[in-house]
């Protein structure tokens, strides 16, 4: 029996643990060839395909942190000292040398003049005719942001495989670029089989179902950036599937299907796939979500998720999303940021594999957060992950009580 679980080996197929599934997904995973350049304003959530290096220092010169007055701190004794004002500087104007015992009314973000060192903020100043009475003496530098505390030019802003957010264009903006090199978006090419299948809009027969998964991965997909090539859905045979997916390949990264990976007379994907390239059947040590395919396609990548719209959920976010990430360009770790929080529920009865559950996080009475889950644990209820704001982690053969502390993955972590 071959180690990996390959679909030609005979016997049956040990459950693998989740840690050890996805290291064999992601060592396949390939940053995609080619890259462009885009406007920083059409910049998100694209990954930089070079490092981004600063020409530029920020700020550029010492500037006032607060509204005030600019003074040299020499001058001042005790506080209710009056100074002349010598000069008003809003921002972005650059005014004369501070003279000698005078103050200089400043905004934020003006410079700050030669000879001053310091910036007393406006609350505790009272102004007097043509002077103004300083309060409160300031240590010298206050209230001054410094010529490069940000920024000094020649400082990588930002790193090779950063997928950029708004605080990175606005940083990107600051340093006055316009466009930036980044990936091409990775496309990933969807079909559905099955005779059951309806699309939305159109009238069920009898024994026939609208076409969820479909719209749960296209959106799952476009959430994190990608390009969809959608083929629709292909008559269940094994001749239209083996043209449907070779189709896909030509023209994807990544072909991605759900359902049908198995071994009944209908179910035609698996060898459908074996014709044209390879797969392995991987039985994952994980509820709900067991079953995960992988292989390649005239050597493009294939996953082939569970048909339960949870477990393709599930497997989506725990496998598909770092393997596509990863595809993306993304560097570092893909590993998605679990919280920690009490559960407010008991459970007897574990199963044996690690399991990660519909749940809600929320505040309770007292205002601490608390971990509910769905009433359901069937993988076909699909409003559950529309009640759901993330996944409990509830450790495989654990008996757990209310109160006790488990993992939780926010659906912010794992949906973008």
């Amino acid at each position: 029996m071959s180690e990996c679980g390959c679909s030609t080996h005979s016997g049956p197929v040990p459950l693998k643990p989740l840690e050890e599934a996805l290291e064999l997904l992601l060592g396949h995973a390939r940053p995609v060839a080619g890259t462009e350049r885009v406007a920083v304003s059409a910049a998100l959530g694209r990954v930089l395909s070079e490092p981004v290096v600063s020409r530029i220092t920020m700020p550029p010169w010492d500037n006032s942190a607060m509204d005030g007055y600019a003074v040299n701190t020499a001058d001042l004794g005790q506080p209710g000292v009056r100074l002349p004002v010598s000069q008003r500087i809003p921002a972005g104007v650059a005014g004369e040398p501070l003279q000698p015992g005078t103050a200089a009314r400043i905004f934020t973000g003006a410079p700050v003049p030669e000879n001053a060192d310091a910036v007393v903020i406006q609350e505790v100043c009272r102004a007097d005719g043509d002077g103004v009475v300083i309060e409160q003496v300031p240590e010298p530098g206050a209230n001054i942001r410094r010529a490069g505390e940000d920024i000094r030019s020649g400082d990588e802003v930002l790193a090779a495989g950063t997928r950029i957010g708004p605080q990175h264009m606005g940083l990107l903006a600051s340093v006055g670029l316009a466009e930036v090199p980044v990936h091409r978006r990775v496309r990933v090419a969807l079909f559905s089989s099955g005779d059951e299948l309806v699309m939305p809009g159109e009238p069920l027969g009898p024994g026939q179902i609208y076409n969820s998964n479909e719209f749960t991965l296209e959106g799952l997909l476009r959430n994190i950036g990608c390009e969809v090539v959608k083929l629709g859905i292909v008559e269940d045979t094994f001749d239209a599937t083996c043209d449907a997916l070779s189709r896909a390949a030509a023209q994807a990264d990544l072909v991605m299907t759900s359902g049908g990976v198995s071994v009944g007379e209908e179910d035609h994907l698996k060898p459908a796939v074996e014709k044209l390239g390879s797969l392995d059947l991987w039985k994952i040590a994980i509820r709900p979500g067991k079953p995960l395919a992988f292989g390649h396609i005239d050597g493009v990548p294939y996953i082939g998720t569970p048909g339960n719209p949870v477990s393709l959920f599930v497997t989506y976010c725990l496998f598909a999303r770092p393997f596509i990430m990863k595809q993306q360009g993304i560097t570092g770790d893909l590993a998605p940021v679990a919280l920690e929080a009490p559960i407010d529920f008991d459970w007897p009865r574990p199963d044996k594999r690690r399991e990660f559950a519909r749940a809600r996080l929320q505040r309770d009475a007292s205002g601490e957060p608390v971990i509910s889950v769905y009433r359901s644990r069937s993988s076909g209820v699909l409003s559950s992950l529309a009640w759901a704001n993330g996944l409990a982690i509830l450790p495989e053969s654990t008996p757990l009580k209310r109160g006790d502390r488990v993992r939780f993955l926010p659906f912010s972590e794992l949906l973008s």
